[in-house]
């Protein structure tokens, strides 16, 4: 990232360091399934040589993200920042009619990434910030291989899920690269069926709803409190957007943030990385679902040794170093929460990636949300009763003195924060 003109290729993320290898989705589990149990993989095969050689069988299967060569064979946390790439897509390829009924009613058999989510992993000191991109935010989609040798030409102001269709994992990747100035070096992109086994094998997430949902489109029903999501109603969570906030993909961000902060305070007041019966079988489901067709990883990310390097990476980061934003954007002129076509916003966005390649500190000063989707809940609902004496509980996060305010246009929440989900009509 750094101060790459836009458009342009760079062989660095930020100063954070050097690294010499490169309809209604839900996959946010993808943060939380594949790179969690993606990297899971590469701990368990560290050990286990059948595991090993049933991960050196996936990378066979796996794509290759264009100017990025091959990684080191270097054990040891990585070296330098990086981006991973986590995509959730549509298609109802491999998908069970009973739990999909669209996919038996109107497929047009294509497949887009309706969750794009840019993760940064920053050198010393260890901060992780994850940007999810709307799906019908218009970017620029530049030229990207057509698998045959050749190449597809560039394209403007087409929908951000409109990438994966014109060319895969790949283009998408260079789609974000274009748009942010930076590069990505590993990326991975799951399916619905893939989300539902990531979602049992990981044991069910906590989230927080601020009252009754019941959303026809998705089959979610929930009452208002605290509830364990797993399996099909976890990725109903994950999708839904017409019974939450204002009704938009921008609230669904949110709500799938909230799922995915739960995640990541969950992992680590449960020693996820430590516990062998949870590594195995978060390792072998993942393993699955790429042989089943519904998980795709980058050839980089299908090597056990860098899965090992980033697991090593994100382990210890502080949860107010991890950060949860949407790319900054304004609905198109004529736009409303239900076409959900909106524009970048360049000046706030650029800012954001500037902070993020100067590894510094982010201070959060927009809403949790762009789309009304989530509140911030004051204070935590497992708080201890507050003590006389002290200090009155605060919804804001924790704050470096020297962190980096981030233009207002920026929703977001840190994994410190707790929030939820709020029902269409509230906000």
């Amino acid at each position: 990232m750094g101060t790459a003109r836009r458009g342009t290729r760079r062989t660095t993320v930020a100063r954070h360091g050097r690294l010499t290898s490169p309809r209604a989705a839900m996959q946010l589990l993808t943060l939380l399934g594949v790179a969690a149990s993606v990297m899971v993989v590469s701990l368990v095969a560290v050990s286990s040589f059948t595991l090993f050689s049933s991960v050196a069988a996936v990378a066979d299967k796996a794509i290759v993200l264009e100017g990025d060569p091959a990684a080191p064979p270097a054990i040891g946390a990585i070296e330098g920042g990086t981006n991973v790439l986590l995509v959730g897509t549509d298609s109802c390829e491999g998908q069970d009619l009973a739990t999909f009924a669209r996919c038996g009613i109107d497929d047009d058999g294509l497949e887009r990434n309706d969750v794009t989510i840019l993760v940064n992993i920053s050198d010393n000191p260890r901060r992780v910030t994850v940007v999810s991109f709307p799906r019908d935010m218009l970017v620029g989609i530049p030229s990207c291989p057509d698998g045959d040798g050749g190449r597809h030409p560039a394209m403007s102001q087409m929908p951000m899920n409109a990438s994966y269709v014109y060319g895969g994992l790949a283009c998408t990747a260079l789609t974000v690269e274009e748009l942010t100035g930076g590069d990505v070096q590993f990326a991975a992109a799951i399916r619905w069926t893939g989300v539902i086994a990531m979602s049992d094998a990981i044991g069910g997430v906590d989230v927080c709803v601020a009252g009754d949902i019941s959303d026809p489109h998705t089959g979610l029903q929930l009452t208002a409190g605290d509830h364990t999501l797993q399996g099909t109603q976890a990725l109903q969570f994950l999708r839904i957007r017409h019974g939450i906030g204002d009704g938009s993909d921008l609230g669904r961000i949110s709500n799938q943030q909230q799922f995915m902060s739960s995640l990541v305070r969950r992992m680590q007041s449960d020693e996820t990385f430590t516990n062998p019966a949870i590594l195995i079988d978060l390792a072998t489901t993942a393993l699955r679902q790429v042989n089943q067709g519904q998980l795709v990883l980058d050839q980089n990310l299908a090597n056990p040794t860098l899965m090992v390097q980033l697991a090593m990476a994100l382990k210890g980061v502080p949860q107010n170093d991890i950060v949860f934003v949407q790319y900054p954007t304004r609905y198109a002129p004529g736009a409303t929460p239900d076409n959900n076509l909106v524009l970048p916003v360049d000046t706030a966005g650029d800012a954001l990636f500037a902070a993020i390649a100067a590894n510094e500190p982010l201070e959060l000063t927009g809403a949790p949300s762009q789309g009304y989707g989530v509140e911030v809940v004051e204070p935590a609902p497992d708080e201890p009763p507050a003590v006389e004496g002290d200090p009155p509980p605060s919804d804001e996060p924790a704050v470096d003195a020297t962190a980096v305010p981030l233009p207002s246009q920026i929703a977001g929440t840190t994994a410190e924060q707790v929030t939820c989900t709020v029902p269409e009509g509230r906000f």
